[in-house]
Formats: C-alpha cells, sequence, structure tokens
C-alpha cells in the first residue's frame, strides 16, 4: 500500500455488501416503472435469495462462533460481531420486504383484477369451491399431529411452510394445553386459484383452506389459536474428502443428512399467540432475535407461482427473441464455420440454440470421434442430455460432473447414474475442488484428413433454460493452441494430470491467482511508463483480498479502473489516497448478470479474457475455473465496442459504489446524462431496431473522469478496430 494508506479500511464487510446486492433487487420490486408481476418476480427472487444465505452464510457464522472462532475477518469484525450485524439487516430488511408486498404490490395487484382474499371475502360459491377442493386434494395430503408424551414434537423440514396450533382438551379442560403441528403440502401450491370471471384473477392461500378445516382434524380439542410458521435449517455440506469414486455416494448421504441440520431461523406470522412463539422457539432452541415475523404469508418467494400462473402478458416485460446465428456465406454448418473464424455469442441476446446444436451436432457426426464436456448445472430435460447419451453409442463420451452443485446435488447425482447407465464415462472432477469451468470439446476427423479439437468456451452453465434469462458468454473456436489446453484442463479432472503452463488459459488453482494477478501489475507499470492503461471487469462477487490490494496498487499508480460488480464487493471504491481511481457499479435488470469479462489496455495493444470464475478465494483457490483469452479480431470489437459500453453508459439500472459500500442510482449521480439501459438497448440491437450510434459516451465519476480512457469516439472507431485486428 501507498505512504499514508495503511490506517484506512481497506474492505467493506462481506455480509454488508451481501444485503446491499438484495436490496438493489428490492429496489426492482418497488419500481413502479418495472411491469407489475415482474416487480412480484423481484421479490419472490429477493426471499429465496435471503432464504440460501442464512441457510449458508447466516450457519456458517453461527458454527464459526461455537466453534470458538474469534478472529477478525477482512472487515475487523469478528463472527459474533458479523452475525449480531448481519441478523439486525435481515430484520429490518424483512420489514421492507413486507411494506413491498403490503403497500405497493398487493393494491396495484387489485388494480388489476388480481387479488389475493381472505376466507371472510370469498361469496357462497368460492367458500364451496375451497371446501370441496379441500376435500378432494388437500384433506388425503394431511397428518394432524397433537404433541404429547406419546406423540413427540414432529422433525420439521427444512423450509416446509406448516400451521402450528393451541390446543385445549374437551375432556381435560383444566389440564395443560396442547401444541398441534399440520404440515402444509409441497405438492400443491401455496395459492389456489378460485372461480372468477373472466379477466379477472382471485386467489386464497393453501394454509387459509387448511386452517378453516383444522376443527374437523382436531374434533377432541378446543382450537384456541393458530398461525403459519416455517423454519430454515443449516444446510452446509461437510463429508469426508474420500477418493473420487466414493464421492457420489458421500452427497447422497449428506443430502439426507441436510435434513437434520439445527435450526436457524423462524418465520411466523406477526399476529401469532405469544405462546405459539415461544414453543416454538423453545423446540427449535432459537434466541429471540432468530424469531422473523412477517405482515402476510410466510415465505413470500412462493408469490414467485403468481407470476407463471397469470395470464396478463401486458403485466410483464415484452416478448423478446434471441438473435439466430448465421453463418458465415461459405460455411454449409456451424463447424465449417468454426473451422474460419471464432464465434462470440452474447446471451440471452445471440440465441443458446447456437450451444445446443454444438453439441448435438457432435452426437450426429459420424467424423467426430470424442465428445468431452463439464456440466455444474443444467435443466432437467436438457437436449445436452440426450445428445450424450446418443454420442455413447458410437464414440468416445466423457463427461465431468460436478456433485457438489449446492441444491443441484440430487439432480445431478440422477442425471450421472442415468449418464454411466447410457454408456458415457462419468467423472467427478478433482477431489476437493469443485468443478465449475463450462467447457466442451469435440474431437473430428475432418474431410481434409486432419483430426481437430472443436471448443465450446464459457461463462454460464450449460442451461438452456437459464440461459434465456442470465448474461453469459460463449466462445466456439477450433484455435490450436487453445483447444489443446483444453484438452489439458480435460486431463487435469479425469486424472489429476498437471502441467505447468495452460498458456493462453488461466486455469484455477493452478495458475489463475497468480496470472491474474500479474495481468494487473502489467497494467500498473504501463500507467507508471505514461502509457495507456486501464482495467475493466465485469463480475459477480470481488472478495479476494489479493486482487483488492492488487488494484488499489494499480489505482495509486494511475490505473483507471472499472469494475462492473452484479453483487457482493468488498473493494472500497472512490476513497482519497487508497482507490481514487477505482468506480465500482452494479447493474440489476431484466437479466441477471452473469457474465465475466476482464480488458486490459494493455499499453494500447488490448488483451480480453473472459471465462467462469469471479473475485472470489473459492474461484482462484477452490474450484477449478478457466479464462480464456479473446483473440478474433471481430470478437475483440464486439465486446470493446458494444458489449463493455452498454454497461459503462447505463444510468436506468446501474448503481454506483460508495465508499462506505453503499449503493446510489447512476441517475441520481449523472442527473444530465441520457437516460440508457443496457440491457435494453442489447436487445434492440439483436432486433436490428438499433446501430451502437445509440450507445452514449460512457458515464463516470466527475471526480474520475478522465478524457484518454474515455471509450473511442465514432471517428476513431475505424482505427480501434484496426488496432485490435493487429493485436
Amino acid at each position: 500500500m501507498a505512504t499514508g494508506t495503511k490506517k484506512l479500511k481497506l474492505f467493506n464487510g462481506r455480509d454488508e455488501s451481501w444485503m446491499h446486492f438484495n436490496r438493489r433487487v428490492l429496489e426492482e420490486a418497488d419500481d413502479a416503472t418495472n411491469p407489475l408481476l415482474e416487480r412480484v418476480k423481484f421479490l419472490a427472487i429477493t426471499c429465496s435469495n435471503l432464504d440460501e444465505y442464512v441457510e449458508i452464510r447466516q450457519a456458517g457464522l453461527m458454527q464459526r462462533i461455537e466453534d470458538g472462532y474469534r478472529e477478525t475477518g477482512y472487515d475487523g469484525l469478528r463472527p459474533d460481531e458479523s452475525l449480531d450485524a448481519l441478523t439486525s439487516e435481515i430484520h429490518a430488511f424483512v420489514d421492507a420486504q413486507y411494506a413491498c408486498w403490503n403497500d405497493r404490490l398487493l393494491p396495484e395487484m387489485r388494480k388489476q383484477g388480481i387479488r389475493l382474499l381472505e376466507w371472510s371475502e370469498l361469496d357462497e360459491d368460492a367458500r364451496a369451491f375451497a371446501l370441496s377442493y379441500f376435500q378432494r386434494e388437500v384433506d388425503p395430503l394431511l397428518t394432524p399431529i397433537a404433541i404429547d408424551p406419546a406423540h413427540p414434537f414432529p422433525r420439521v423440514l427444512n423450509k416446509a411452510l406448516c400451521l402450528a396450533l393451541l390446543l385445549r382438551p374437551k375432556r381435560r379442560r383444566s389440564g395443560p394445553l396442547v401444541l398441534g403441528v399440520v404440515t402444509v403440502p409441497r405438492a400443491l401450491p401455496r395459492f389456489v386459484r378460485l372461480p372468477s370471471t373472466d379477466g379477472k384473477f382471485d386467489y386464497l392461500l393453501l394454509q387459509d383452506i387448511i386452517a378453516q378445516n383444522l376443527p374437523g382434524m382436531y374434533r377432541g380439542y378446543e382450537l384456541l389459536a393458530y398461525t403459519a410458521f416455517r423454519v430454515t435449517r443449516n444446510s452446509n455440506l461437510y463429508f469426508e474428502e474420500e477418493e473420487a469414486r466414493s464421492l457420489l455416494e458421500s452427497i447422497r448421504v449428506e443430502l439426507h443428512n441436510r435434513r437434520k441440520g439445527d435450526a436457524v431461523r423462524l418465520e411466523i406470522e406477526t399476529g401469532a399467540h405469544p405462546e405459539i412463539v415461544e414453543r416454538l422457539r423453545t423446540n427449535f432452541e432459537l434466541e429471540e432475535d432468530q424469531v422473523f415475523r412477517g405482515e402476510g404469508p410466510v415465505n413470500l418467494s412462493r408469490i414467485m407461482f403468481l407470476y407463471g400462473d397469470i395470464a396478463r402478458p401486458d403485466l410483464k416485460f415484452p416478448p423478446f427473441a434471441p438473435r439466430a446465428l448465421t453463418l458465415s456465406r461459405k460455411a454449409n454448418n456451424l463447424l465449417e464455420d468454426i473451422r474460419s473464424r471464432d464465434i462470440l455469442l452474447h446471451h440471452p441476446y445471440d440465441s443458446y440454440d447456437t450451444v445446443v446444436n454444438f453439441i448435438q451436432l457432435g452426437a450426429n457426426d459420424d467424423a467426430v470421434v470424442s465428445m468431452k464436456q463439464t456440466l455444474y448445472r443444467t435443466s432437467q430435460d436438457s437436449p445436452m442430455f440426450q445428445a450424450m447419451t446418443e454420442a455413447a453409442a458410437t464414440k468416445e463420451a466423457t463427461l465431468v460432473v460436478e456433485l457438489m452443485a449446492r441444491f443441484d446435488e440430487a439432480s445431478n447425482i440422477r442425471w450421472a447414474r442415468n449418464m454411466e447407465d447410457a454408456g458415457v464415462q462419468v467423472f467427478f472432477g478433482v477431489v476437493g475442488l469443485k468443478t465449475h469451468c463450462k467447457l466442451a470439446m469435440l474431437v473430428r476427423r475432418d474431410e481434409d484428413g486432419v483430426t481437430r479439437r472443436y471448443c465450446h468456451l464459457g461463462t454460464g452453465n450449460y442451461n438452456p433454460v437459464t440461459a434465456r434469462f442470465y448474461t453469459d458468454l460463449s466462445l466456439l473456436t477450433c484455435d490450436p493452441q487453445i483447444t489443446e489446453r483444453v484438452h489439458m484442463v480435460f486431463n487435469y479432472l479425469t486424472a489429476h494430470a498437471e502441467v505447468d503452463d495452460y498458456r493462453p488459459l488461466l486455469v484455477a488453482p493452478l495458475t489463475m491467482a497468480e496470472s491474474f494477478l500479474g495481468l494487473i501489475r502489467r497494467e500498473q507499470e504501463h500507467a507508471q511508463a505514461g502509457r495507456p492503461a486501464h482495467i475493466i471487469a465485469k463480475m459477480n462477487a470481488l472478495l479476494e483480498p489479493s486482487v483488492i490490494e492488487a488494484l488499489y496498487q494499480a489505482s495509486q499508480a494511475g490505473v483507471d479502473i472499472d469494475l462492473i460488480i452484479r453483487g457482493v464487493c468488498t473493494l472500497r471504491a472512490g476513497v482519497t489516497g487508497l482507490s481514487d481511481r477505482i468506480r465500482v457499479r452494479s447493474i440489476v435488470g431484466r437479466f441477471l448478470e452473469h457474465s465475466r469479462i476482464f480488458h486490459f489496455a494493455n499499453g494500447g495493444e488490448a488483451e480480453i479474457y473472459i471465462g467462469s470464475a469471479d473475485g472470489m478465494p473459492r474461484n482462484l483457490f477452490e474450484r477449478c475455473e478457466v479464462i480464456f483469452p479473446i483473440r478474433d479480431a471481430a470478437a475483440k470489437a464486439r465486446i470493446h465496442d458494444e458489449i463493455l459500453p452498454s454497461y459503462m453508459a447505463d444510468t436506468v439500472k446501474a448503481r454506483l459504489a460508495q465508499p462506505d459500500g453503499t449503493y446510489v442510482r447512476a441517475s441520481k449521480v449523472f442527473k444530465d446524462a441520457p437516460v440508457f439501459s443496457g440491457q435494453d438497448f442489447l436487445m434492440q440491437l439483436a432486433e436490428g431496431k438499433v446501430s451502437l450510434d445509440a450507445i452514449p459516451k460512457p458515464t463516470m465519476s466527475p471526480k474520475h473522469t478522465s478524457p484518454k480512457q474515455a471509450r473511442p469516439g465514432r471517428a476513431k472507431k475505424r482505427a480501434t478496430r484496426k488496432a485490435v485486428a493487429a493485436d
């Protein structure tokens, strides 16, 4: 660090930064300029985000405290201090979620003919329908329990919605009160559609239907009170590192054990009877601050059902059809096209069908003799699995499956077994490391007699479903140097066969960290020598201290640094004497920003990398990741002139990080800047409605404006392209 900066706080808190991120998502639910049902969807996303965070991160902090950890983190806080601050922030966030639901979304939904009704609001026909639905669909799935010495408290599943009842035995009215528990069936939708006139959407909560029938389930008791509740349990996975072949069984066992995790949160209705709350809290061994009360339905993540169930296109984002790949004029198929050029795809603006077709083409082409692919997450009915199954009948087919993809372990186990049954060679990567890289390789004996490797390298999972709303990049190439190194990475995954040099690839945990820090230092040297020096990095998260400190040093040496980070970022931007030349922006919009891009000005000879890794310790040291260069001139120009400038110019969905870790909308900082949404522009560009000239000059903090580093003007575009091509 430069002189005078050692006393500065170097990092913002990880948990604090994550909560700021989820608040940015909640802002989209509050934003009246978004279509109504999209706002409902954003609110549901904040709830599912919070669920995962509580059962992983908050639970992890609690474990560290129980294990006696007292060391401070990079933000200077001990685990107990972090937990206290986090718990307080979550309580405030939950209040904000219910305020959004009750004060803004529900009234707007009513105006649009979408009603969530109470039992007292139902007319005679609606009540008859609800009672019939209960008898036909619900009652057969219920198991009412009254807790007494013969019936201990049931094992409540993680995040299962339940009803708790306070009961008085009719035969022993002077005896102690009894607690009853009914689990709401997960197999049924939480919102039951009621008969209504055309164009109207009336719903009743499933728990309310059950509640009206509770007296019939507990005929020996007087029902004094009831409430809905939900328990979140610790979902961290722990298992012994065994040989790779037994990893599948280890994960299967841990999936079973996950249900037995300790409770870390109790969600319950605000008006719950105090005795019910106290009995539940005591049973689950929770402190008072681990009880979260909500003024509305418990588990708001279930409102995502409404988004899919309500057929109102006018209340959703306009439909968007991604651009299909146009082959070169001389190419008869995709592989011929790849032989003539690298193909860069920007999803979802470019159709993911091209990637699917690449895998299917390999399976159906008799000249393809071998196929290899990594799998982290994918959809239940992925066409890629069908392709790999077909390939196994006629060629070598190898699949590297990541069993430990959190919350996808069960589906990945099932797919791994199905692939093995079909004859695919299935491997589980390197023990102790998650296989997070996105690689696929075809080996083909081409018509000219040459055996070539064709590769797909990407920033996102092989999932055609999420590819519709995740922004990611794909590279299709037969560059001999890149494809040879991809082959070496597969050897590392299947045989732990390491080599000293994977260049031009950056491979974690082997070479990536050192190489990435070297690229930052090189930019620093360019700045010190008076040459063009600028770093633009787009990631999901940035936490790794060594990377952050290297960026600080580069900033102090004169390097302009623009970071586009969707989620957690512990780097402190714009701090005098520490990070004066660093700007951090986060874009939260219609699509989930998932692509990772690393642009280095490199003294005027620009280098661009993309890949699977973020700036987190786990990506650099605990996972197998691959970052790779973009060498094709047209592909580099597209990132340089189209993709990055679109994000840098955004004033609609961009938020700018402040030194204290809070975020301010770009529109409030750049009040005179053009109204511009990067995602909207890229959709219009894919549809042929606009040109690159529609991108405004990128917005930069007035304090940090650097004309030399601004995006090239239109008159300089050709010169830029020529320079890129020469590189």
